[in-house]
């Protein structure tokens, strides 16, 4: 199995690391040609305008947008609004994937924290820790999308549709490999 993380912006280096401990093949995604031969792909958090505007700088938009057509595909954070059907503003999205997020939902980096989640596709029992910074929400599901996760208030903070997943937090600053075995799982 080879995953590719895109790698044009934010926390890509830190999912390959976890990728890299759990025995899987990683490569750098920046450019199409990079997605040849891949059986799934991680899209980090970073800042979603950023990796939307530089995805078409490069011309990644569209080969990912039929990447993902056939192909797991997961995004954390910005990369969870970047495959959102609608962020509520003008940005550059795949729009591959039946959610509606609402950016820095929980406000500024000052206000980012930390949570247990229960997340019942992780068959492991102990609740999830998950971290959130600078967070997005996912306001609402639609079409073949289903909630994952959600905060004790009921706000929904991972998703999943078919292949596709999201999550408002970041899974790759913990030492939990739950969900990023959960998501080879899907590639497989």
């Amino acid at each position: 199995m080879k995953i590719g993380v895109l790698a044009i912006q934010g926390d890509f280096a830190e999912h390959i690391l976890i990728l890299k401990r759990l025995g899987v093949e990683t490569a750098e995604v920046r450019l199409p040609y990079h997605l040849d031969g891949l059986d799934g792909l991680i899209i980090p958090g970073g800042e979603s305008t950023t990796i939307g505007k530089l995805s078409v700088d490069f011309g990644l938009l569209e080969p990912l947008r039929e990447f993902g057509k056939t192909h797991t595909i997961w995004g954390t954070c910005a990369g969870a609004i970047f495959l959102s059907k609608d962020a509520r503003r003008s940005q550059p999205l795949l729009g591959i994937m039946d959610i509606t997020v609402e950016r820095n939902a929980f406000g500024r980096q000052v206000d980012s924290f930390e949570a247990d989640l229960v997340i019942p596709e992780l068959v492991e029992g102990s609740p999830y820790h998950a971290i959130f910074i600078r967070a997005p929400i996912i306001e609402s599901v639609q079409g073949d999308a289903r909630v994952m996760s959600t905060l004790p208030d009921g706000r929904i903070v991972a998703a999943r549709q078919g292949k596709l997943l999201a999550t408002s937090f970041h899974p790759e600053l913990t030492q939990d490999t739950r969900f990023h075995q959960y998501f080879l799982s899907l590639a497989k």
